[in-house]
């Protein structure tokens, strides 16, 4: 079958500007993919929840993303490696103007697909996000772990 849908969940590192007022958070994800048997490159829809701790004098930080992205499976024996980028809306709660409101970002990353069976697909995977705010950037890498049926 063609179609998945999966869940991941794992552990989100701020940089740059995020960095300086958040500290190390989670990222929750549930996506639904395409990928036709005889071509290495699939279609993956995101929907995302990226919470970051807090510094001291700052609320804790969320950012909800809703990504389309590629993914290309580059050829591999065991262990099946694949490149994945996109893009899409993110909407985070603090912006360096202070403002909440839908912003446009990018992600891009890799990732191992694990072979635990053969109904269902598990990966590690690791991403570099960038939203651009009034004022700045906020980016932040989450890893993760996941599960596509």
């Amino acid at each position: 079958n063609p179609f998945q849908i999966g869940a991941s969940a794992g552990i989100a590192f701020p940089t740059s500007d995020l960095g300086e007022v958040a500290g190390t958070g989670y990222n929750v994800t549930l996506a639904v993919g395409y990928k036709p048997a005889l071509t290495p490159i699939g279609v993956r829809l995101e929907a995302a929840y990226n919470e970051f701790g807090a510094e001291e004098g700052f609320e804790k930080i969320n950012i909800p993303a809703f990504t389309g992205n590629l993914v290309y499976a580059l050829p591999g024996v065991s262990f099946s490696p694949y490149i994945i980028g996109g893009a899409g809306l993110y909407t985070p709660n603090i912006a360096l103007d202070g403002g909440r409101e839908n912003k446009f970002g990018f992600n891009v990353g890799g990732g191992i697909k694990i072979p635990l069976s053969s109904s269902f697909e598990t990966f590690v995977e690791a991403r570099y996000n960038r939203v651009s705010v009034d004022g700045g950037n906020l980016s932040f890498i989450p890893v993760t772990v996941g599960i596509m049926w």
